[in-house]
C-alpha cells in the first residue's frame, strides 16, 4: 500500500493521470450495487453512464427537488421534538440514516420508504447489507470468512435487485406513455431523466417498445442502488458532526443562526414554506456552507483508493520517486484536510476559512487540498445532492433544535469506567460502510430558549 498525504501526490493519480479504482473495491461494492456500478466502473463504460445520470445530478434540477425533500425533513423535525420532549439519551446517526434513506429514494426514484417511521424490505435489506460488506482485511479471521457472509450478502442483494428492478419497469412504461412535453423533465426523478436520454437515444429503434432492453436495465439498476447506498450512508455522518461541531462551539452557531434569520427570517416556523416556494434561498447562506465545509475536511466520510500502474510514479514533496505498479493507492482525505501545510490550525473548527479572501491568514490557496468529492474525472457525482441537502436539513432544525453529544452519559449506562478517545476525540470515526460516528453519536436534544 502507498498512502498519499500530499494534496500534490493525490492530484497526480487523480488529475493529472487518472489511475484505475482499485480492484477489490469491486469486489467490495458488487453485493451492494451488483457489480456494474460508477464507482469501480472504467474507460468507456464509465463516460457513457457518468453522462446518462449527470442531468439529475444537475444544480439546477436537484432545486425542483426540494419541496419534495421537505417532506422527508418534517419528519425528522418532528423526531427530533419527540426526543425533545423526552430528554432521553438517543443516538442520532440511525435517525439520521433514515432520514437520507427517504430523501434519496424520493431524488433518485420517487419512492417513499417512510423509513423514519417504519422499516421495510429494501431499507432493512440495504443495512443488513452495509455490515456483512468487507474488504477481505478483517484482522479478526471469524469476522473476516464469516461463513454467513456469502448466504446473506446473496440474499440482501436479491431483495434489493427485486425491488429496484420493479420500481424501474414502472418508471420505463410511465416514461414512455407520457404525452407530456420533454420540457418539464427537470422537475422529474434522477431515474427519470436517464431513462428520458435512454428513450431519446433509441428512438426509432427496435430498443424499447414496452418492455426495457436488458443490458441498459441491469447497468442502470446497478446505478441506482449505489446511489441509494452512497447517498444515504456519507450524509447521515456528516449531519451528526454538523450538530456537534456547532454545539462544541457557540459563536459558530451564532453567526449560522444570524445568517438564517435574515435570509429566512426570524419566524423559524416559516423556513420550510419559504423555502418550498424559493428553494434558491438556499444558495443565499455563505456561512452555512463554510460550517459544512469544514465539517466535511475535519470529518471526510471516505477517501479514494486506485490501483498503482507500471511505469507510474508518484513523486513526493521531497521529490522521492515512487513506482505504483502492484499497489493500492491511497489517498488519505482525513491526513490531508488536516496538514498544517495547507490549513491554519487545521484541527479546529474555523468555518471562516472558507470565506477568507487572498491576503487573510486563513486563506488557502492550494484548492486540491480539500478533496471530499475527490477531483480530476473520477469526482463525486452526487457533490451537489450532498451539500443540498445537508443545508437544507440544517436551515430547518439548528434554529429550532440544540443536539448536544451526550457520550457521558451513554459511557455511564454502558458501563464505561474509562475515557474512550482518538486524539482527544469521543465521537471519533469508525468505518461502518462510509465513517460514521462512534457509538452512533449518542446525544441530547432540546429546544432552545
Amino acid at each position: 500500500m502507498l498512502v498519499v498525504t500530499s494534496a500534490e501526490g493525490a492530484n497526480q493519480f487523480t488529475v493529472a493521470h487518472s489511475l484505475p479504482k482499485f480492484a477489490a473495491m469491486r469486489q467490495y461494492m458488487e453485493p451492494m450495487a451488483g457489480g456494474i456500478d460508477l464507482t469501480t466502473m472504467e474507460g468507456r463504460e464509465w463516460k457513457t453512464w457518468r453522462a446518462i445520470f449527470n442531468p439529475g445530478f444537475s444544480s439546477g434540477h436537484l432545486m425542483t427537488m426540494v419541496p419534495q425533500m421537505l417532506k422527508d425533513v418534517k419528519v425528522f423535525c418532528e423526531i427530533l421534538e419527540q426526543k425533545a420532549g423526552s430528554g432521553e439519551v438517543f443516538s442520532l446517526d440511525p435517525v439520521a440514516v433514515n432520514l437520507n434513506l427517504d430523501i434519496i429514494g424520493r431524488v433518485a426514484l420517487d419512492i417513499i420508504f417512510n423509513a423514519q417511521k417504519q422499516p421495510n424490505r429494501f431499507t432493512s435489506a440495504l443495512r443488513s447489507q452495509v455490515r456483512w460488506l468487507s474488504f477481505g482485511n478483517e484482522a479478526n479471521l471469524l469476522e473476516r470468512w464469516h461463513p454467513l457472509r456469502p448466504v446473506m450478502t446473496f440474499w440482501n442483494s436479491r431483495k434489493m435487485l427485486k425491488f429496484v428492478s420493479a420500481e424501474m419497469d414502472k418508471r420505463f412504461l410511465r416514461s414512455i406513455s407520457s404525452s407530456k412535453p420533454s420540457s418539464i423533465a427537470r422537475s422529474k426523478t434522477i431515474v427519470d431523466l436517464a431513462l428520458d436520454k435512454y428513450i431519446f437515444e433509441h428512438k426509432g429503434s427496435k430498443v424499447g417498445g414496452n418492455a426495457i432492453d436488458g443490458t441498459f436495465k441491469d447497468a442502470a439498476v446497478c446505478q441506482i442502488r449505489t446511489f441509494l447506498f452512497a447517498g444515504h450512508d456519507t450524509l447521515s455522518s456528516t449531519l451528526c458532526y454538523c450538530y456537534h461541531l456547532l454545539s462544541l462551539n457557540p459563536k459558530s452557531r451564532d453567526s449560522f443562526m444570524n445568517e438564517h434569520n435574515k435570509v429566512l427570517g426570524s419566524d423559524v416556523e416559516q423556513a420550510a414554506s419559504l423555502l418550498g416556494t424559493n428553494p434558491h434561498l438556499l444558495k443565499q447562506l455563505p456561512f452555512t456552507t463554510a460550517v459544512i465545509k469544514e465539517t466535511l475536511r475535519l470529518y471526510p466520510p471516505a477517501s479514494s483508493t486506485r490501483q498503482g500502474e507500471f511505469g507510474f510514479n508518484i513523486i513526493t514533496p521531497a521529490g522521492i520517486s515512487c513506482p505504483t505498479e502492484g499497489l493500492l493507492i491511497w489517498s488519505n482525505h482525513f491526513a490531508i484536510h488536516r496538514n498544517e501545510k495547507y490549513w491554519k490550525r487545521p484541527d479546529e473548527f474555523v468555518p471562516e476559512r472558507w470565506l477568507a479572501g487572498e491576503g487573510d491568514g486563513l486563506y488557502n490557496s492550494d484548492k486540491g487540498a480539500w478533496r471530499t468529492f475527490e477531483h480530476g474525472p473520477r469526482n463525486c457525482i452526487g457533490q451537489e445532492l450532498a451539500i443540498l441537502e445537508l443545508k437544507l436539513v440544517l436551515a430547518m432544525t439548528v434554529r429550532k433544535f440544540k443536539v448536544d453529544s451526550a457520550y457521558d452519559e451513554y459511557d455511564e449506562i454502558r458501563g464505561r469506567g474509562f475515557p474512550k478517545t482518538v486524539d482527544g476525540d469521543r465521537a471519533y470515526q469508525i468505518l461502518n460502510g462510509a465513517a460514521h460516528p462512534n457509538d452512533g453519536f449518542p446525544c441530547r436534544v432540546s429546544i432552545p430558549t
